[in-house]
């Protein structure tokens, strides 16, 4: 599976997300979660179309909450994301060695956070709040204790096969 980011947005299904939380501008990051959940990241013309539904806001606005938040991303994530935790206790028990072993794994380069075939997406961590686990790795949400080098190696590959 590929991410495709110039997927067209769905308006009718953008006017049902805002209409199951109500076109208040006290919903706004409950929409954008949806959102978020329905195309892996959110597209600058559902950011645009938002802000002219929900009375009150406009699109800047939004721009600004969704940039705002850690949670939102603006470019598409892929279909596995990947958490390395580099809080203290992580870092020190070696989750950076984990994390390039992962970005030379997946040949992501500098600055690179998804890869070409949008399978992955990794982003580091302030904390994960599972230090007595360190390090600690989170893969579309399932925790991944005391990881090695060698261990999300064999994690990886088996995510590629599935993946495929």
């Amino acid at each position: 599976m590929s991410v495709d980011s110039s997927r067209k947005i769905d308006t009718a299904e953008l006017d049902k997300i805002i209409e199951s939380y109500g076109s208040k501008k006290s919903n706004l990051i409950a929409i954008l979660q949806k959102v978020q959940e329905e195309y892996k990241y959110l597209p600058e013309e559902a950011l645009i179309y938002i802000g002219t539904k929900i009375e009150g806001l406009s699109p800047a606005t939004v721009y600004g909450v969704a940039t705002f938040y850690a949670q939102f991303s603006l470019d598409p994530k892929g279909k596995y994301e990947i958490k390395v935790c580099d809080g203290t206790a992580c870092h020190v028990r070696g989750s950076m060695p984990v994390l390039n072993a992962i970005k030379a794994h997946l040949k992501l380069k500098d600055g690179q956070m998804t890869t070409a075939d949008g399978l992955f997406s990794l982003e580091t961590v302030s904390c994960l709040g599972a230090c007595g686990l360190a390090p600690v790795c989170v893969i579309n949400g399932k925790v991944y204790p005391q990881m090695t080098s060698d261990a999300i190696k064999v994690i990886l590959d088996t995510l590629i096969r599935e993946g495929e």
